[in-house]
């Protein structure tokens, strides 16, 4: 693509002079270790280093054009000067693969949690109508039959639109998007252009980024003022926050929720074990029965989500039943892990105390006897989320070890004594080995091992027939973060490894 033509939506572009405006662009770049020649540099300033100091790198290894912020200079090639390079970038990345977001029709799911299961449903839905359907989320980005590993949940703009290229050019008719509040304050999605968008909930999460909860609600809502009229916005209505969320957008509007108040709601009851839930959901195109393998009356919130973004896409009653029906768990979701062993053994992704809560609630409603919950809180993060997570696990576990998340600089002792303080008026420290049943008064006991290895070994040795191991937190991860290495660390693996040498 030529440069000039590339620019062409910027404001810059009238300081480009006429002589650079032929120069083929091979990419758009804005990491400097991955300039080859002819590649665009957009210099923007991250939270670690500011590209606007790599610019003079960009040039030695090829850049054939450069954009930045006030004040950048280099020799020998053009710079385009812009006010925030963040958006520049979505704009130039947008423009170079072609608009393919254009091409497809592109679903984007945002909300604290119910992302991730809700994309899986509706990606499987889609293809239970027979559609090709890419997926980028948290656990990994997914173009056909290819699986990236996804280091963020929304990747950086040049990254989003490489995928939708991809996704469009292997026959893809659809792809289905988490889309992440640091995505969107970041500018990551500017040049998408959204079918539907789907809001899950608003709960207390990422503070450490945003600050406060209207700047975290603000972030969100950007995915929804984005919609044009003749899109579509699937909201639920049973959250606080819906009534702003519906207020933003002018696209047409699908509220789902267990409320009468819903446009999707369920009727006569849903039924619910540790082999799924099945109810009859009314929706404005008529009534279905769907049954499904997930667990936790939390998901039957992510299956009328799903229908909602099913229903806004034209998709047949069939299709929504039988995707719905075979879309196993997704990993590090509610996911079960057997061997065969009298207890089970869950292992979630919830970080965050309301995840939390729905997490320990849902299993409660099927759990014959104990709760024995295993979490840890992770280090560098939002530190005003540890105590309400201890009070959280106290209330909704009959014995709790609390452990390592990634503690990453932190010390672990430390995060694990501000989660104490929340463990302070409904748990009872006990030592390893101590009977670990419910005291008197209802405390809940508790104790520390900081090994998450060994936590799980312990919570596996004491589980009895008919109790429920819970392990919170780390999900689909197959890593810890401690200090400055990653380490290889996976909660199924160490459940199992535990059950058999339990045995």
């Amino acid at each position: 693509m030529k440069l000039g033509e590339l620019i062409a939506g910027l404001d810059a572009g009238a300081a480009l002079p006429d002589a650079w405006r032929d120069i083929e662009v091979s990419g758009v770049v804005h990491d400097s270790r991955k300039v080859i020649p002819g590649s665009l540099f957009v210099a923007v300033r991250g939270f670690h280093s500011d590209g606007h100091r790599f610019i003079e790198q960009a040039v030695r290894q090829g850049a054939c054009a450069v954009v930045a912020e006030e004040g950048a200079r280099t020799a020998g090639v053009a710079v385009l000067l812009v006010p925030d390079t963040r958006k520049a970038l979505a704009r130039l990345a947008a423009s170079f693969y072609g608009h393919p977001s254009r091409q497809l029709g592109l679903v984007g799911i945002t909300g604290t949690k119910g992302k991730t299961t809700t994309s899986y449903l509706v990606k499987s839905i889609l293809e239970a109508a027979g559609h090709v359907t890419g997926l980028i989320g948290t656990i990994d980005y997914r173009v056909g039959n290819r699986i990236y590993p996804a280091p963020n949940t929304t990747p950086e703009a040049t990254d989003v639109q490489m995928l939708l290229r991809e996704m469009v050019n292997t026959g893809a008719a659809y792809c289905v998007m988490e889309v992440s509040s640091h995505a969107l304050a970041l500018g990551r999605t500017d040049g998408c252009l959204f079918q539907t968008a789907v809001f899950t909930n608003l709960q207390q999460d990422h503070l450490d980024f945003h600050k406060d909860r209207e700047s975290y609600l603000q972030a969100k809502l950007l995915l929804f003022k984005g919609l044009g009229q003749d899109k579509t916005a699937v909201v639920n209505n049973d959250d606080p926050a819906a009534g702003e969320v519906i207020a933003e957008t002018q696209a047409r509007l699908l509220t789902f929720g267990l409320t009468e108040g819903a446009a999707i709601r369920p009727v006569e009851g849903i039924r619910q074990g540790m082999h799924g839930l099945k109810f009859t959901a009314r929706t404005p195109q008529g009534s279905l029965t769907v049954e499904s393998q997930l667990v936790g009356m939390h998901n039957a919130y992510n299956i009328l989500a799903a229908i909602g973004a099913a229903r806004s896409l034209g998709i047949d009653d069939d299709s929504i039943i039988r995707g719905i029906r075979d879309m196993r768990a997704v990993p590090g979701r509610m996911e079960k892990v057997d061997e065969g062993q009298p207890f089970g053994v869950i292992v979630d992704y919830a970080h965050t105390e309301e995840s939390l809560i729905s997490l320990l609630a849902a299993v409660r409603g099927v759990a014959e006897k104990r709760i024995i919950t295993v979490f840890g809180c992770g280090g560098d993060r939002d530190r005003t989320k540890r105590p309400k997570m201890g009070a959280a696990a106290a209330a909704g576990s009959d014995v709790v070890i609390i452990t390592t998340d990634n503690p990453r600089t932190e010390d672990p002792l430390a995060i694990i004594s501000e989660v104490e303080t929340g463990m302070a008026a409904a748990g009872t420290r006990i030592a390893p080995g101590e009977a670990a049943h419910r005291g008197a008064a209802g405390r809940t006991p508790y104790l520390v091992i900081v090994n998450r290895a060994e936590a799980i070994a312990a919570a596996v040795e004491m589980a009895e027939p008919g109790d429920v191991v819970v392990l919170a937190g780390k999900g689909h991860e197959n890593y810890q973060i401690i200090g400055d290495r990653k380490i290889h660390f996976d909660d199924r693996e160490a459940a199992r490894e535990a059950i058999r040498r339990r045995r």
